[in-house]
Formats: structure tokens, C-alpha cells, sequence
């Protein structure tokens, strides 16, 4: 492993990335909200493990050389993140005008499978999970300290872990407001609505946003 002072770098980075909002924590809080418990912790799933199990992979087979050897690759990744989050957004406005009742609302939920899978596919396209995993992980390797690959898997591996605690934590609290709001189904249909907007205007941020800010040096903090 890298020396303690770059162990903690990694970690304070770790940190400011959990604890600040972004694709994965609003589809984890749209789902507790509109679903439940049980569907939002699924839709973590997806993310910690099934998505994390490829983007580790990927990044111990050498997906991190790639992205800096053709920055273009990068923003091909960004682009499909974005476009993902506005179809998301704009399909929960469009649901959240036919759910006008308590009963329409529970008869049409989201299977364990398809929490999985939005969770999934909504973590391999975040960017901003992508940027730090393939971009700021490397600078954290330390060459003489041990296998690089090795190194890239234990840090990888602890990124996605701590999403057990963060977006599980994000999870809980998200179906707990969804069980009171359940007995109010307008005030859940707006949730819909509001969140649906946020992810569409994520998207149509990240699609106008310019190319990656550059990575900072490993001996500085992030």
C-alpha cells in the first residue's frame, strides 16, 4: 500500500465524494422515497457490488492508462451518464402524472431485478464515479510499495465498500420518508416530479460542462 500521508489523501478524497450529492445518491433517495426500503437498498446493490465488480475490473485490467492515453474516451463515458440521467428524469415526470392514487402507486412497482439494474447501469454511467476511479485512483499507487495492480484493486475495492455505508445510510432514511408519504400520494407524485427535474438538470449539466478538470497531484489534497 501507499505511504500513510497519500493512504490519507485517498481518504479524505474518498470522503468529500460520498458525503457531496450526485447521480447515484438521487436515484438511491427517488427510490426509498417512491418505493421503499427494501427496492432502494436493492438499487444499491447494483451499485456497490454488481457495478463496482466491472468498474474495478476494468480498472485493474488497465481501463485507467486508456482514458489518459485518449481523454476522448472520458468524455464518451460523460456523455452517456448524461443522457441516461435525462431519460431517467424525464420518465419519472412522466410517471409521477400517472401516479394519482395510493393504489396506482403500489400496483405498478419496481421488481428486485430492475432496482438492480438501474442501480447498475446508473453507477457504470456517473461520471463522477468514473472520474475519480479511473483518474484520481492511480495517483494514489505507489510503484514501489507493491504490485500496481494490486494496489489499484484494494483502492477500488474500498471505494466501492464505503458505498455500503453512505448510499445504504441514504437508503434507510429514503424509504422511511416514502412510508409516511405513501399515505399521501400527491405530495409523492411532486417528489417524483421534483427529483425527475434534478436528474434532468444534472444531465443537461454534464452535458454542457467542458472537458475534466485536471487530475491534481497525489502530494496535494483533493
Amino acid at each position: 500500500m501507499p505511504d500513510a500521508s497519500i493512504f490519507l489523501t485517498f481518504l479524505i478524497a474518498l470522503a468529500v465524494l460520498e458525503i457531496t450529492p450526485g447521480p447515484d445518491m438521487m436515484l438511491v433517495i427517488a427510490r426509498g422515497v417512491g418505493q421503499g426500503r427494501r427496492t432502494a437498498l436493492l438499487t444499491v446493490v447494483g451499485m456497490v457490488f454488481v457495478a463496482g465488480a466491472v468498474q474495478v475490473g476494468l480498472l485493474v485490467l488497465g481501463l485507467a492508462s486508456l482514458v489518459a492515453a485518449y481523454p476522448s474516451a472520458l468524455h464518451v463515458l460523460q456523455w452517456l451518464g448524461a443522457a441516461y440521467l435525462i431519460y431517467l428524469g424525464i420518465r419519472m415526470v412522466w410517471a409521477s402524472f400517472a401516479h394519482q392514487s395510493a393504489a396506482r402507486l403500489k400496483s405498478r412497482p419496481v421488481s428486485g431485478w430492475k432496482a438492480v439494474r438501474e442501480g447498475t447501469l446508473n453507477s457504470l454511467t456517473n461520471p463522477k464515479s468514473l472520474l475519480f476511479m479511473f483518474t484520481f485512483l492511480p495517483l494514489f499507487v505507489d510503484p514501489h510499495a507493491g504490485p500496481v495492480w494490486l494496489q489499484l484493486l484494494v483502492l477500488g475495492s474500498i471505494q466501492k465498500l464505503v458505498g455500503i455505508f453512505s448510499l445504504g445510510g441514504v437508503a434507510l432514511a429514503s424509504g422511511t420518508v416514502g412510508h409516511v408519504l405513501h399515505r399521501f400520494p400527491k405530495l409523492l407524485a411532486w417528489q417524483e416530479r421534483f427529483t425527475g427535474i434534478v436528474l434532468v438538470g444534472l444531465g443537461i449539466r454534464l452535458l454542457l460542462s467542458g472537458s475534466p478538470s485536471p487530475a491534481p497531484s497525489a502530494g496535494r489534497s483533493i
